[in-house]
């Protein structure tokens, strides 16, 4: 097989929720990898798996709902190492948080967190995760159960387990972040973490203390009973992944089921919320 591919380049408007459905869908097909870019993504697909009719059956793109416009080129000997460190930038959080690939440098943060990416598509959320790991690096979470929704590369998830966490969930719909949680959760040697693959329906029964959301606001929104539902009394619950126009819906989805604002932190339009039960 040769190493030659397909890069399909896509813009999306609007770009954050579109994105996030594009690749869930090209990720059932022969796409291997996906960067994001400014406005919108880039898919790869080995040329030997490539046919003609490949983006025939790919729902959003028939879609009124968006916008989506693709060129594309063919590769040849796809570095994707070095996709990867030119795509993935590390996060430090005041200093006191550093989450990194394997090949960014240590740093002396308290908190050094190291995930492999494995795809570079993501790295636009660094706003939110910023904000989450903010909240958490303030917050005393020792001995409380947790639940990491959505938990993407499970950043979250690892750096609760590092300030006292337990037991965790990390779960998540799409099966290559359900993979690249379980393997960085062991690369951080982590023993508390448990990692699910699937949606809201699995909360059915639990019951947790912090409840950590960083997903987009309409899954939020649809899924706000789910969460308030399984979350302890006098447990907190973070959001993020929405901007600041998105608030008042968030916000009165909480309230109506009695939950209490908090704080909120906002990094250029991104936004994340605190609340309590």
């Amino acid at each position: 097989m040769s190493n030659i591919y397909l890069g399909y380049h896509f813009t999306i408007e609007p770009k954050e929720l579109g994105s996030e459905i594009l690749v869930a869908e090209l990720g059932e097909k022969a796409f291997e990898s996906f960067t994001e870019t400014e406005n919108g993504i880039s898919a790869f697909v080995k040329k030997d798996l490539w046919d003609e009719n490949i983006l025939d059956d790919i729902y959003i793109l028939q879609s009124e709902e968006f916008k989506i416009e693709y060129t594309i080129e063919e590769i040849d000997q796809v570095n994707w190492n070095e996709e990867w460190e030119k795509n993935f930038e590390p996060i430090d959080v005041d200093g006191k948080c550093h989450v990194r690939a394997p090949f960014h440098p240590k740093t002396n943060a308290e908190f050094d967190i190291v995930i492999e990416p494995k795809m570079s598509f993501g790295t636009g959320h660094h706003e939110t995760t910023h904000m989450m790991i903010q909240h958490l690096l303030e917050m005393d979470v020792k001995g409380l159960k947790t639940l990491d929704m959505g938990c993407g590369t499970a950043i979250l998830a690892i750096l609760a387990e590092m300030k006292g966490a337990e037991p965790i969930d990390a779960i998540d719909i799409d099966n290559w972040c359900y993979l690249n949680s379980i393997e960085n959760a062991e690369r951080n040697n982590c023993k508390h973490i448990s990692v699910y693959e699937g949606d809201a329906a699995l909360l059915a029964g639990k019951k947790y203390d912090l409840i950590i959301a960083n997903i987009n606001r309409n899954i939020l929104l649809n899924d706000m009973q789910a969460y308030v539902d399984c979350l302890n009394p006098k447990g907190i619950i973070l959001f993020s992944g929405f901007y600041e126009e998105d608030v008042p819906f968030i916000d009165a989805s909480c309230v109506e089921k009695g939950l209490t604002y908090v704080k909120k932190f906002q990094r250029n339009n991104w936004v994340s919320l605190k609340y309590v039960n």
